[in-house]
């Protein structure tokens, strides 16, 4: 007999965050289940877009303005998400340091700094954090994250003793490193940076060279960033006495990473790790009978790391079956039925609905209208799975 449903999707991309998906799922389940079942909403996010926000959803934070500079050093307002309870922060660095907040003509790699990140930072120190999650994707910068511990207190130094400019290209000549001015304070916060890619910090598969020709960087200019970051690694390896190049991550965001790693001795994680932490789900899970997840898209690439898949595995180790929402199915969503879920419902068909049920509900019309789609959407579900008999 089901007592107790959680329901726990990702954000629906460009639609719905994962606050308001799990609003329009319980909703339409109460049209059909008694009102004795209890629903346990748990906000999701896997790293990606949404991640701040559904982890400021799930823990109750509060939204902390702060006046930054974007990528360019120019004056924006951004924001963060603050913890009272538990004294942590929660930052995106693509808020301030974010490739969507630059125009495609201005994005240049060359002169791009995380700045703004630091300046975040920084805010929530001021605000007595003793802990920040930092999600790291996004980012318009190939700077090494020397922006960002600049604005922590950090002197980056030529030969002549003169402060590095801001970007990328300036690291070629870079003498020494001055930590002396560091932020006192970040002795006593425990970082938990959401990193979800394992590229190195040079080399083919570094920061460079997978991800500087979408932030703008020519050919040339790939080469003259890649020779300036690898001449910044051997300034960190002869400050630090370690080479922290190779750790997975190193080169994510731009190489932002091996900051994190060697100056503040940050972990970096899969999203979906801390995410599935921080909100308790496993212990949310335990005395539940039915779990319910989702996201905007299910397909092949789902299983790789996705929220649904980290939900469904968590809810595995209590053998409680799993029903996944979505607004589109894509192809091989099949093969998350092999990852834990049991049955997938989509807005638009091509699930485990009967053929061609529910064919006149296009992608625009889904979209134009997604709390009502996924309401109905999970009242449907409700109804064919039959979780309403016997309750």
């Amino acid at each position: 007999m089901v007592r107790k449903i959680v329901i726990a999707p990702d954000s629906f991309k460009e639609t719905l965050t994962a606050a308001e998906a799990a609003q329009a799922i319980e909703l339409g389940l109460q049209e059909v289940l008694p009102e004795t079942v209890i629903y346990d909403k748990v906000p999701m996010a896997d790293g990606g877009e949404g991640t701040m926000q559904s982890l400021h959803d799930a823990l109750g934070g509060t939204m902390k303005p702060v006046k930054a500079t974007d990528a360019l050093g120019r004056i924006i307002d951004a924001q963060y998400s603050y913890v009272e309870q538990n004294k942590t922060a929660i930052i995106e660095l693509a808020e301030a340091s974010g490739l969507e907040t630059i125009e495609l003509k201005h994005r240049n790699p060359l002169v791009t700094s995380t700045y703004g990140t630091g300046q975040l930072i920084l805010s929530a120190l001021n605000q007595g954090a003793q802990k920040i999650i930092l999600g790291i994707g996004g980012s318009a910068t190939n700077d090494g994250g020397t922006g960002m511990m600049k604005a922590l207190g950090v002197k980056f130094l030529d030969e002549k003793g003169g402060n590095l400019p801001e970007g990328g290209a300036a690291l070629i000549n870079l003498a020494q490193i001055n930590i002396s001015n560091l932020d006192k304070r970040l002795k006593n916060v425990t970082f938990e940076v959401v990193c979800d890619v394992d590229n190195p910090l040079l080399g083919p598969t570094g920061a460079t060279h997978t991800y500087a020709k979408q932030k703008g960087a020519s050919p040339k200019d790939i080469e003259q960033l890649e020779q300036a970051l690898t001449h910044y690694n051997q300034v960190l390896t002869e400050t630090f006495q370690h080479d922290y190049s190779n750790v997975p991550g190193a080169g994510a965001a731009g190489g932002t990473g091996i900051a994190l790693v060697a100056f503040l001795a940050a972990e970096l994680s899969r999203g979906i790790d801390i995410v599935l932490h921080e909100t308790q789900l496993k212990a949310r899970l335990k005395d539940a009978d039915i779990c319910i997840t989702g996201e905007g898209k299910i397909d092949q690439q789902t299983i790789y790391g996705k929220t649904p898949i980290g939900v469904a595995k968590t809810a595995q180790q209590f053998n409680i079956p799993v029903i996944a929402l979505c607004g589109v199915t894509g192809e091989g969503y099949e093969a998350v039925k092999t990852h834990g879920i049991d049955h997938v419902f989509s807005v638009t068909g091509l699930d485990d609905r009967p053929p061609n049920d529910h064919a006149s509900i296009s992608k625009a019309e889904a979209l134009a209208h997604p709390f009502r789609y996924l309401k109905a959407l999970a009242q449907d579900a409700a109804h064919r799975l039959e979780l309403g008999k016997n309750v």
